[in-house]
């Protein structure tokens, strides 16, 4: 076992998972990421995107192969010490907004500070930085279910950002946004991981979301197929034939 480069927040080698009814979902996948960048991983329905972000992440034990995180081996680690990981480290976004219907925005947003020991006080200040920051500060004393799916989805990542993880997973955060909310949540999102330097790992099926990125890692059948280096978000349209692309 060789440990991965120090450059690198995440790093994993030749992953293998196969779902419960025996089909495949990851064959053979290897990545590095490193501290700050923002990784798309891109790819239709059924290519392995989520799986892929379950391992990493430590949510599923992977089957064969390993996933390193700061140089710890995440995948020799039992159910207690992965769920302190997720807790303490990463943070997550579902396609779908979930939150807890007894409690109202803000105290949505500041649960997993307080459930990490932190003072009520100081949680309700972080949750509302964050709340306003994506534009729903407006609403941190309504219930969810006053608001609109697109308002949830928001708070859903101001609570994912507000614990401040060294590594935000997202899993299609902008399904449920429409349009013209896409772009900006994610700008918001981009621009906030990079300002306090969180890596972030964002699966998409969207050429615009995954423009967004420092770089995209392409899945087909669960296997990598292209690694592409894509320009700034500004200049998304110039330089687009000069990406560089590995097979």
């Amino acid at each position: 076992m060789v440990a991965p480069p120090d450059n690198d927040v995440l790093w994993a080698r030749a992953l293998h998972y196969t779902h419960k009814d025996g089909s495949p979902a990851l064959c053979g996948v290897s990545l590095g990421v490193r501290q700050g960048e923002i990784l798309a991983v891109a790819g239709p329905s059924g290519s392995g995107k989520t799986t892929l972000l379950r391992c990493l992440s430590g949510t599923v034990r992977v089957r064969e192969g390993e996933v390193w995180f700061n140089s710890a081996p995440v995948h020799t680690l039992g159910p207690l010490a992965r769920e302190r990981l997720r807790r303490d480290r990463f943070g997550w976004v579902d396609p779908a907004p979930a939150l807890v219907p007894e409690l109202n925005v803000w105290e949505n947003t500041a649960l997993p500070l307080m459930l990490r020991g932190g003072g009520r006080r100081r949680a309700k200040v972080a949750a509302l930085e964050w709340l306003e920051r994506l534009d729903v500060g407006e609403l941190a004393r309504r219930r969810p279910h006053q608001l609109r799916q697109a308002e949830r989805q928001r708070v859903c990542i101001a609570r994912a950002l507000a614990t401040a993880p060294t590594v935000l997973f997202a899993d299609e955060p902008t399904a449920p946004l429409h349009r013209a909310d896409r772009a900006h949540v994610l700008r918001t999102l981009t621009t906030a991981a990079r300002s306090h330097g969180i890596t972030v790992v964002l699966a998409t099926h969207d050429a615009e979301t995954a423009a967004l990125a420092d770089r995209t890692v392409a899945l087909l059948d669960g296997r990598c197929v292209k690694s592409v280096h894509l320009p700034p978000a500004g200049d998304a349209t110039e330089g687009r034939a000069a990406c560089s692309l590995s097979v």
